[in-house]
């Protein structure tokens, strides 16, 4: 087992088979967040949901930027789908607490497409789409910043949807919302799986893992607890993390 690594410095190992070639991995993350992350041997593969869980400072928000490598690798690599990459190719980010650009719910999400490369022409109908996917095709004339915070988390999901990803990284994404709200985002998010994306969601709601997750990974201190089917893991937990964790208890 993988030592805690010293400060200022995130040890991991991360492998995904996206494309059914043999997986390969990434290590050690220089990092300065709260979370850092020691000795993570995980393999996520293309399908089901993963449902990233575990208690405040984890490091659940951790593993998601380095796997997205919006945290540079000190050492190690990344593969994905046998390829060497520090960015897995086709993925996109949604952040707790995502910005809304100063223009409407349209014209924010045709600055995304334009950021993917969409050719201009294509530009006005994907942005459309997109809104409908997201339930906002009446609100695309409105100010992104006059938005509900429940409205305002969906057109942040249409706007990562706007690079095509094949893997999309959500961080709590319905952390301090209402219970409508939190619906809406959850039949997107399975929408969006149903479609062959690959959806890894970090959150501390147990409710919600259960009704989204597929695959379940808990973390803790930034250590790997637990990895395995959804199923297995809320009916027969192999830790006693997991048991406490599930049971509501706080895990310190």
């Amino acid at each position: 087992m993988a030592r805690r690594p010293q400060s200022g410095r995130v040890s991991t190992l991360f492998s995904t088979p996206l494309t059914g070639t043999r997986p390969e991995t990434f290590t050690t993350v220089p990092h300065r967040d709260r979370g850092a992350l020691g000795g993570v041997d995980l393999k996520i593969e293309a399908g089901r949901i993963v449902g990233l869980i575990g208690p405040n400072g984890s490091g659940k928000t951790t593993l998601l930027r380095a796997a997205m490598g919006l945290i540079p690798l000190s050492s190690g690599r990344i593969t994905w789908g046998g390829r060497n990459t520090d960015t897995p190719p086709k993925s996109a980010i949604m952040f707790q607490r995502p910005t809304m650009l100063r223009r409407t719910a349209a014209a924010n999400v045709r600055y995304a497409l334009a950021a993917a490369n969409v050719p201009r022409g294509q530009r006005e109908e994907q942005a459309a789409e997109l809104l409908a996917l997201v339930g906002l095709g009446e609100l695309g004339s409105r100010p992104a910043r006059r938005l509900s915070g429940g409205e305002q988390q969906r057109l942040a999901l249409a706007r990562a949807l706007a690079r095509d990803p094949a893997v999309l990284f959500l961080d709590e994404p319905t952390a301090s919302l209402d219970p409508y709200s939190t619906k809406a985002i959850e039949d997107i998010v399975l929408a969006v799986s149903a479609r062959g994306v690959k959806v890894v969601m970090s959150t501390h709601d147990i409710g919600q893992a259960k009704r989204l997750a597929g695959d379940v990974v808990l973390l803790h201190r930034g250590r790997l607890i637990e990895s395995t089917r959804a199923p297995e893991f809320f009916v027969t937990p192999h830790t006693e993390e997991a048991r406490k964790f599930i049971a509501g208890e706080l895990l310190v």
